[in-house]
């Protein structure tokens, strides 16, 4: 089985991704941490981050074992993620590295931005995960006050906006639940609820194969 799960920044798309494949026992893909890691290339090298052919470069240059997670979280690096994604060579370039981790025999879950509708239109369960902009920045802010970095949630939500819209507006794999993707509103649920509601549509779906 493959399960996309899409949804903006801090939602809970990717909290919900890994409790589903723990559950489901399948591999798991973060393909944020794809543009994060390229973005991570661009800036330790001091490269600027629109720089199509050198983000190119950086993005063909990853494989899946390189993620230092610990140097890809942060508010600067989602920010600067969210500016190389924008980049159409670039997902260009990832697509078939996250084409070919979807098509594991043993199926697989990912989350992102555009795993339902570009990179696993086939995909058997489509989860599009949202939630209202000011509680994904009071978690965003949370997130980051745990690991010790400053966060104003004035900024985290200005933040949160701006990503919406780049994620939304851009020209290539815009963000957008794909239409027969099923919509699940973690606004007022933890995370405990918000999962056994993602397993309940997976279920739900799984019971018409």
């Amino acid at each position: 089985m493959i399960i996309a799960i899409d949804g903006p920044a801090a939602s809970g798309k990717g909290t919900i991704a890994r409790r589903l494949a723990q559950h489901y026992g399948l591999p798991h893909l973060d393909t944020g941490l794809l543009y994060r890691a390229t973005a991570r290339v661009l800036l330790d090298q001091g490269e600027r981050l629109d720089d199509a052919e050198r983000a190119v470069s950086a993005a063909r240059g990853l494989a899946l074992t390189d993620f230092e997670e610990e140097r890809l979280r942060g508010a600067e690096i989602g920010e600067a993620a969210s500016v190389v994604a924008a980049i159409p060579a670039v997902r260009a370039a990832l697509l078939e590295t996250q084409r070919a981790f979807a098509t594991q025999a043993s199926g697989a879950v990912l989350d992102g931005r555009d795993i339902g509708t570009v990179i696993c239109p086939d995909a058997n369960a489509k989860l599009f995960v949202t939630a209202r902009p000011e509680t994904r920045a009071q978690r965003r802010a949370l997130e980051l006050r745990g690991r010790g970095e400053r966060a104003d949630y004035a900024d985290v939500l200005a933040d949160i906006l701006r990503r919406d819209e780049r994620d939304s507006g851009r020209s290539s794999a815009p963000l957008v639940a794909a239409s027969d993707a099923i919509l699940l509103d973690t606004s007022d649920l933890d995370v405990d609820a918000a999962v056994a509601a993602a397993r309940a549509i997976v279920e739900k779906v799984g019971r018409r194969l």
